[in-house]
């Protein structure tokens, strides 16, 4: 049988929505695909229609290693990592538990950290690799009562930037996505988080209008196969930019923080608490 010598991906947070989109759109185009999720028995599906499937915490150090040299020893190779995995804490700042916004960064930051560390060194033997980072809006812009996720992402943001600084002799690209709301049922996950804070009840009309503000853009967002078409061609172009910004709403928003007062949006949350 001849080698295989279509490029590999590793693709955490698989379970559903961005990440289970992105694994079918890179084996449809035929690379071979890791998929991955803290309970495989979500992503039975995807390893019935062709990925490769492992059991993937990815505040587990040791599990993150082993996951790579199991994707090593199989393939000889890992071309591109998508580091999706990710999740939402509501709440305003003072609300949060500082154990539960350690939680967030867990996950969101240092995750992705190590899932770079542990493929980097087989990225730069080889002379070539890409990072695709999965960030959202609220990497370059803030909301009240969004401050853990926006926290975590921002540095995502700053973490990513250096780290394609520190690669481009190497071979290896990183490159951010920024979706705006995507249909993936994140609003009710986050939602959730809610439970766990120790509420202020001076923040509850905001905390409220922007829950239901986040609500309706979740149910007019876009589907979250647009976000892996964006993913795979960050992934696959000869030279990927260094951010995609995904969505009409996140342009405008980002577009929005740049042109308009500070003083204005201050005055409009004043209004609104």
């Amino acid at each position: 049988m001849a080698p295989d010598h279509s490029p590999v991906v590793l693709i955490t947070g698989c379970s559903s929505g961005i990440g289970r989109a992105t694994a079918r759109r890179f084996l449809d185009a035929g690379w071979r695909v890791w998929a991955t999720a803290r309970d495989p028995t979500d992503i039975t599906d995807l390893a019935d229609a062709g990925c490769r499937t492992a059991a993937l915490d990815v505040t587990d150090g040791g599990q993150i290693d082993a996951v790579v040299e199991r994707v090593v020893a199989r393939d000889s190779r890992i071309d591109c990592l998508v580091n999706n995995a990710g999740y939402g804490q509501a709440g305003a700042v003072e609300e949060i538990p500082v154990d539960q916004l350690r939680a967030q960064f867990e996950v969101n930051v240092f995750g992705p950290v190590r899932l770079a560390q542990a493929v980097l060194p087989h990225m730069r033997g080889a002379g070539s690799g890409r990072i695709v980072n999965v960030s959202s809006l609220l990497g370059r812009v803030a909301y009240p009562t969004r401050g853990a996720y926006a926290g975590s992402k921002h540095a995502l943001e700053a973490l990513s930037e250096s780290l394609r600084a520190e690669t481009a002799g190497v071979g290896v690209d990183v490159v951010l996505i920024e979706p705006g709301a995507v249909r993936t049922g994140f609003e009710d996950r986050l939602h959730e988080t809610e439970s766990t804070l120790d509420e202020v009840a001076e923040y509850g009309r905001l905390r409220r209008l922007v829950d239901r503000a986040q609500r309706l853009s979740e149910r007019r967002g876009m589907a979250p196969e647009r976000v892996a078409d964006e993913i795979y061609r960050a992934a696959s172009v000869e030279r990927p930019e260094r951010r995609y910004v995904v969505g009409w709403d996140a342009r405008l928003a980002i577009l929005a923080d740049r042109v308009v007062p500070a003083r204005v949006t201050e005055w409009l949350y004043r209004r609104l608490a």
